[in-house]
């Protein structure tokens, strides 16, 4: 007979005991870090970096420890112009940019921000390639060029202005012989209007400005161009053009570093890319009309780009296209997507949306009632 106090019973219940407290004792996991190293393609000082960061904030913010999202300026790593090969080679795990500054590799890629797009705003633009298949037509490219990187287009941009000027273009005619900076197919618009065209980065436009390399160019908004320097050098500008109206930014991940993430993760990227592009529309508006009205203090005239020329803008892309299109079977796809879409967007925007000018007018124009 065995009782149940002898000295072995008592160790083996000892045991026992120990065993099921350590199995009840909680996990301390230890969280490991994966840390991806970006590049913009804009200067340190430019809005745009600042766009790129509060992307990566909101990562960081989100993944809780888990990942984190490093990004660097402009030149820090490879030139802006080469983000694309660097990310693809893993030279970078990611980038953030525009799609058209990898014009060069296929022209195609540059109906992601240049030209009028079918009269489609930044946000329908979106619209189109989240939801009217421009996301996989632009996967289709890159994979014809070789490149292992995952594309998120994000941040619908403001209306960019024609340009700013050392005289004002007040004419079609004047657009012959200047000097001209731009980048992507705005290149071919404003060649075909007669300018002489050189596809500077960001941070060597006003440089080449103030040298007197380049008579005129465009960036993009009132802060990236004020943070750049151009009143500092042009006090000119010229308002609206469809040169690229319907622009948005990139954000570029190597496919081997976003793949190896756990799905977690990834789902936090990806709902970080539609937060920032809320954020950053929001941030446009209130940033670009502050710097606006402190450009017109550093004494900038600013005017309406005349219709004809804005006119001579469309007659000048629908040549491009034409002639796009017949080389470039997949310019020519791309085309009919937007298009197509645009057609319909369009009719329902333009049917549906009140005019916001007109209630501006009603309490801030001309003769309007002084409460």
């Amino acid at each position: 007979m065995t009782h149940s106090n002898t000295p072995r019973r008592r160790s083996l219940l000892k045991g026992a005991a120990v065993a099921a407290g350590a199995l009840s004792a909680p996990m301390v996991a230890t969280a490991q870090t994966t840390s991806l190293r970006f590049q913009s393609t804009w200067p340190a000082k430019d809005i745009f970096h600042e766009y790129a960061q509060d992307f990566a904030k909101k990562v960081n913010d989100m993944a809780g420890g888990r990942l984190k999202i490093e990004v660097l300026p402009a030149g820090a790593v490879v030139p802006a112009f080469q983000l694309l090969e660097a990310v693809g080679k893993g030279t970078l795990d990611g980038g953030h940019g525009v799609v058209a500054y990898h014009y060069g590799k296929n022209s195609a890629l540059a109906l992601w921000g240049s030209g009028p797009a079918f009269g489609m705003d930044p946000n329908m633009v979106l619209a189109w390639h989240n939801y009217g298949g421009g996301k996989a037509l632009l996967e289709e490219i890159y994979k014809s060029l070789n490149l292992d990187v995952v594309s998120y287009l994000y941040g619908p941009m403001p209306s960019q202005p024609l340009g700013w000027f050392k005289k004002p273009i007040a004419k079609v005619e004047d657009m012959k012989g200047v000097k001209f900076r731009t980048v992507g197919l705005a290149v071919d618009m404003y060649t075909e209007m007669g300018a002489a065209v050189n596809p500077l980065p960001g941070g060597e436009i006003v440089p080449a400005l103030d040298r007197g390399l380049i008579d005129g160019a465009e960036f993009n908004n009132a802060s990236s161009d004020r943070v750049l320097g151009f009143p500092d050098v042009v006090k000119n500008c010229m308002l609206q053009s469809f040169h690229q109206s319907g622009e948005q930014f990139e954000i570029l991940f190597n496919k081997g570093k976003l793949n190896a993430l756990p799905a977690e993760l990834k789902a936090i990227v990806d709902y970080a890319v539609q937060a920032a592009s809320a954020d950053m529309s929001w941030k446009a508006i209130e940033r670009n009309s502050r710097d606006y009205e402190e450009l017109k203090k550093q004494g900038v005239k600013f005017y309406k780009t005349p219709d004809a020329i804005l006119r001579a803008q469309l007659a000048a892309w629908d040549k491009i296209i034409t002639k796009k299109g017949d080389e470039n079977p997949l310019f020519k796809k791309i085309l009919e997507s937007q298009k197509a879409f645009a057609q319909r967007a369009g009719q329902w925007q333009g049917d549906y949306m009140v005019d916001f000018k007109m209630a501006y007018n009603h309490y801030f124009g001309k003769g309007a009632k002084k409460a």
